[in-house]
């Protein structure tokens, strides 16, 4: 997608009608309102965060505030996963070892599945760190290998099934949206990922607002979905789609944990727009993942609500109502009554490793991702960690905010996760596992 069709779709997002209502967008910074954030380091009662338990505890609050009040309820690990290695063999010319595994989730394997593709570099020796994300348009994107299943399934309602064509659009650098595959694997990184589709398949965006909400329950709402107790319409906390997602890659951990060749203990995960959304749910919830690097996440990710700029609470919750419960739904513009905002969520993740990656366009308000990390950081200093370098708000490209434990970087162009964006978080993990991981080994 050229950057002007973008915009394109960005203005058409921010003037979107739901019925009669028209969706206010401000790009004026001189009309943010004066706004107070939640003291990550008090409980709701008021009581003060002093050691270590409370931390854990104040967590846990923070954590069942946003399943009520924003992404539905966590969905607990099943009772069953089973493994099936359904394809493996050689790629990328010798250098490394694919595997394709189909994770089951009833004894019989009947019901929802998801498969998951496995890349691993063979001019290394003993388990590997691992790069976790989902992907958008199915696994064979990833390689050209004819071996990689294509998912049956369609990416949007209405719309065709992924097609052979498709094999290897990932590689192709002219993109907006890459991974590149043999340098992430060069650089010594195993890499897993599978179709998000085969979580919670994605009802189309262009659709009405009224189309998309009997979409939820047609077709947002099955798969792994049909897993779960039937929704309870009278409840205003239901599981929705990102927390689907999320629960996915928490799934995906642990397929990890049982891989020899895969090392738990450096997971770096990963993902952009919504999928990026998906990895920072999965992360604050598991503390299993050590190193979480969101890629351009948007309005109901890092953004802060409160910071009214951009995308919204209103133009979320109509233009992607499957995304979030509908305990969200009172905050649409009244976010001054939000009890929490993101930086409360993003404090969740402390003290393990955490980069934003942004975009630089007004829709993805990028300085209220920075302000989210800056009130966010003083958790991983309660920890003993370092948090975010105290610099001002950081150009495009420039580094300066990338700490250790905790760090910034945006850039301009396009929306999508590029080579560029692949070398910060690389950069960033090789480090953090060096100076943090294998020092404690």
């Amino acid at each position: 997608m050229k950057r002007t069709l973008l915009l394109t779709l960005l203005v058409a997002a921010s003037t979107f009608l739901a019925g009669a209502q028209e969706l206010e967008v401000n790009y004026d910074k001189s009309k943010i309102r004066p706004f107070t954030l939640e003291d990550p380091l008090t409980f709701v009662d008021g009581s003060k965060v002093k050691t270590e338990a409370d931390w854990a505890a104040r967590r846990l609050e923070i954590l069942d505030i946003f399943q009520k009040e924003m992404y539905g309820q966590c969905p607990a690990k099943p009772d069953t996963v089973i493994l099936e290695t359904i394809e493996e063999g050689t790629t990328l010319m010798g250098f490394a070892h694919r595997k394709q595994i189909r994770m089951y989730f009833r004894p019989d394997k009947s019901g929802p599945f998801i498969t998951w593709l496995i890349l691993t570099p063979n001019a290394f020796k003993g388990p590997r760190p691992t790069v976790l994300m989902l992907n958008y348009n199915g696994n064979q994107e990833i390689l050209a290998d004819k071996e990689i299943e294509i998912p049956q399934i369609t990416i949007f309602q209405d719309k065709e099934p992924f097609k052979e064509e498709s094999r290897g659009a990932l590689t192709n650098p002219n993109q907006r949206n890459i991974v590149p595959a043999n340098m992430i694997l060069a650089r010594g990184y195993a890499y897993v990922t599978a179709c998000y589709e085969e979580i919670s398949p994605d009802p189309d965006p262009a659709a009405s607002y009224e189309r998309k909400r009997e979409l939820q329950d047609e077709y947002a709402y099955t798969r792994i979905f049909d897993l779960w107790p039937k929704r309870d319409p009278s409840r205003t906390d239901n599981t929705t789609s990102l927390m689907a997602w999320a629960w996915g890659l928490m799934r995906g951990m642990d397929m990890i944990e049982k891989l020899p060749e895969l090392d738990q203990e450096r997971v770096l995960l990963t993902g952009y727009s919504r999928l990026g959304k998906a990895a920072l749910i999965a992360g604050a919830f598991d503390q299993r993942f050590p190193i979480v690097v969101p890629n351009q996440t948007g309005g109901g990710g890092i953004p802060l609500a409160k910071h009214f700029y951009g995308e919204n609470v209103n133009t979320e919750i109509h233009s992607f109502t499957h995304w979030y419960c509908r305990g969200y739904d009172k905050y649409a513009g009244n976010e001054d009554a939000l009890p929490f905002d993101q930086h409360l969520f993003v404090s969740c993740i402390a003290p393990r490793a955490f980069l934003c990656e942004g975009f630089d366009e007004p829709w993805y308000d990028t300085e209220s991702e920075f302000i989210c990390l800056q009130n966010a950081s003083k958790v991983w200093e309660f920890l003993g960690r370092q948090g975010l370098p105290k610099v001002s708000f950081p150009d495009d490209y420039d580094t300066k905010a990338i700490g250790f434990n905790l760090g910034y970087v945006r850039r301009n162009l396009d929306h999508g996760i590029s080579a560029q964006d692949w070398q910060w978080m690389l950069d960033f993990s090789d480090r953090y596992i060096k100076e943090h991981i294998n020092a404690q080994r």
